[in-house]
């Protein structure tokens, strides 16, 4: 499968991707229901949708707490894909799903997949599943477009590598750490990203981690076909529950994604 990739062709014509990241049921299934389709009618282009997880590595505290917050709440993978399903039946932009090896080997791969595509997702990012074990990992199942990551620490033959099995995009991490960590980017952050775009030719490629505010993604902008953000959104939800705050930050975030 390759859905993804078009879709953000079509739309580099003017301007870069913005992706937002939700955790799935959080803070409840209605509001994040209500939130995900606002978002998506009005701004964001794609929807990563996080599975809750008790153990989830890549992401910062934030997400965490997130995360914890709906297994809590008795969010299961089923209501996942429920959700997704509601989600894909009001607005046909793309959804990707966004989780962990455990949970998805415990429900079962071909299961996990056909039901992930079943209710319209499109796309799958597993960050503890690397290169090596890709194959071992997915098997022969590819009902979805499976998005690999580069780091920091990835050298320019593996990015190629990566860049080679990847479909959809290639997830760009732009700092060695968890998600929504505190820091400023400096100039050997953009050096790197600069280096891993360049050597990025099969797909898109789409920064992710850290991204906050506008002027992110306009520093980003000349490096990337698009860019992710997550425990910024994550952050104002548990602020407050007025959605109009949270879809007028959205609304600002995507405005800087359109080239000038």
């Amino acid at each position: 499968m390759n859905i993804i990739k078009p879709y953000i062709t079509e739309l580099n014509k003017k301007k870069k991707v913005l992706s937002v990241f939700l955790t799935a049921g959080y803070p409840t299934k209605e509001m994040f229901l209500e939130l995900a389709i606002q978002i998506l009618r009005e701004d964001a282009d794609l929807l990563e949708i996080g599975i809750p997880f008790s153990d989830p590595l890549a992401d910062g505290n934030v997400i965490q707490a997130s995360s914890h917050a709906a297994l809590q709440n008795g969010i299961t993978l089923k209501d996942v894909f429920s959700l997704s399903e509601k989600i894909k039946s009001k607005i046909d932009k793309p959804l990707i799903m966004m989780g962990y090896a455990n949970p998805i080997l415990k429900y079962g791969m071909k299961d996990f997949m056909e039901d992930s595509a079943n209710a319209g997702v499109s796309g799958l990012i597993v960050p503890d599943v690397p290169l090596e074990e890709y194959d071992n990992f997915y098997k022969n199942e590819n009902q979805l477009d499976v998005i690999l990551l580069t780091t920091p620490t990835s050298n320019t033959e593996r990015v190629k590598r990566i860049d080679g099995k990847s479909k959809g995009f290639v997830y760009c991490v732009s700092i060695t750490g968890t998600t929504g960590a505190s820091h400023r980017f400096n100039k050997e952050t953009i050096a790197n990203i600069e280096r891993t775009y360049k050597n990025i030719t099969s797909n898109k490629m789409f920064i992710g981690f850290g991204i906050s505010s506008v002027e992110d993604i306009k520093q980003f902008k000349p490096y990337c076909d698009g860019v992710i953000v997550g425990s910024a959104i994550i952050s104002k939800i548990n602020t407050s529950e007025d959605l109009s705050i949270i879809t007028n930050y959205v609304h600002s975030l995507n405005q800087a994604t359109l080239i000038e």
